[in-house]
């Protein structure tokens, strides 16, 4: 069932991206995919859901078709996010329009049945997020519950779990991810809180989990992890650490369209050149940007 209703004013608005970036100077290798992007809208036919957090502007499918055509982006993973509650509509409707270049991460709840499911995976869906941060309740324990439930039920399809958590508030908790029967990937670098460092408890527990084996980071919205201007200089030190534990289990993504972007909206044009600094071998550019995502998102070789 929707969980739906008509725009609600009271949520804050946030400024849209850039929706004419330039081309960035970095070349990206053939089959580059942007594991991180939203679209949105239009909200005439896909309403916003009470309980959001924030209101965006319309950025839509072929707004960031446009941008990946500008910024060399073959390929995508469209993320389901949180202004839309479980109604993924917007998302199916937008992997039914483009099948060969995008992949999808639905949100479901606990009484979603396996039919769905299924269906889902047809459509292009690789995985489930569970947002504990951008909801009005965000706080405390891991709700291990609800990840074993939801992990039991995509296990048979191959999928994995996405969480949005900051992993400094977890440090003793993140090890009990690896009991899970999928994959468990995380959003934002694991999405450290501003001013925690490669040192933070949290940050050295996700470089334990991804070390073994099962465990995948995204990197993706630097600005959101520090109050620096680009190229966020004090991210380097997390990619790099990140990049030395387990460089087969990264990948990267645009986070287009920057929702709830606090500081300056960038030009995806220079997150794009952003990768240079991060990875700055071409074979490494190789493997995060095209051969990781091909095993996570199932894409066709």
């Amino acid at each position: 069932m929707s969980t739906q209703t008509q725009p609600n004013n009271a949520a804050p608005p946030c400024a849209g991206p850039d929706f004419d970036p330039r081309q960035p100077s970095l070349v990206l290798p053939d089959g580059a995919c942007d594991c991180h992007a939203h679209v949105i809208g239009p909200s005439t036919r896909y309403p916003l859901s009470a309980d959001r957090v924030y209101t965006p502007v319309d950025c839509l499918p072929e707004d960031y078709e446009h941008m990946r055509s500008r910024t060399g982006l073959q390929r995508a993973v469209l993320v389901q996010p949180s202004i839309y509650g479980t109604d993924n509509s917007l998302l199916l409707d937008t992997l039914a329009r483009y099948p060969q270049a995008l992949r999808g991460v639905a949100v479901a709840s606990t009484e979603v049945t396996y039919d769905e499911l299924l269906s889902w995976h047809q459509a292009g869906v690789r995985g489930l997020r569970i947002n504990l941060v951008d909801r009005h309740d965000a706080g405390g324990a891991l709700p291990m519950g609800l990840l074993q439930s939801l992990a039991a039920r995509v296990a048979p399809l191959g999928w994995h779990l996405e969480l949005l958590a900051h992993v400094d508030a977890y440090p003793d908790e993140l090890m009990n991810l690896q009991n899970l029967p999928v994959p468990i990937v995380f959003g934002h670098f694991g999405y450290p809180s501003v001013g925690r460092g490669v040192d933070d408890r949290g940050f050295q527990a996700l470089l334990r989990l991804i070390s073994m084996g099962r465990t995948w980071v995204k990197l993706t919205g630097p600005y959101r992890l520090t109050r620096d201007a680009l190229p966020y200089p004090s991210c380097d030190a997390l990619a790099q650490a990140l990049l030395k534990a387990a460089p087969e289990r990264l990948v990267w993504g645009s986070d287009w369209p920057h929702v709830m972007l606090r500081g300056v909206m960038p030009n995806d044009a220079d997150l794009v050149d952003l990768i240079a600094r991060w990875l700055p071998t071409p074979a490494q550019r190789q493997q995060i940007l095209v051969e990781n995502p091909t095993v996570l998102y199932d894409f066709d070789v």
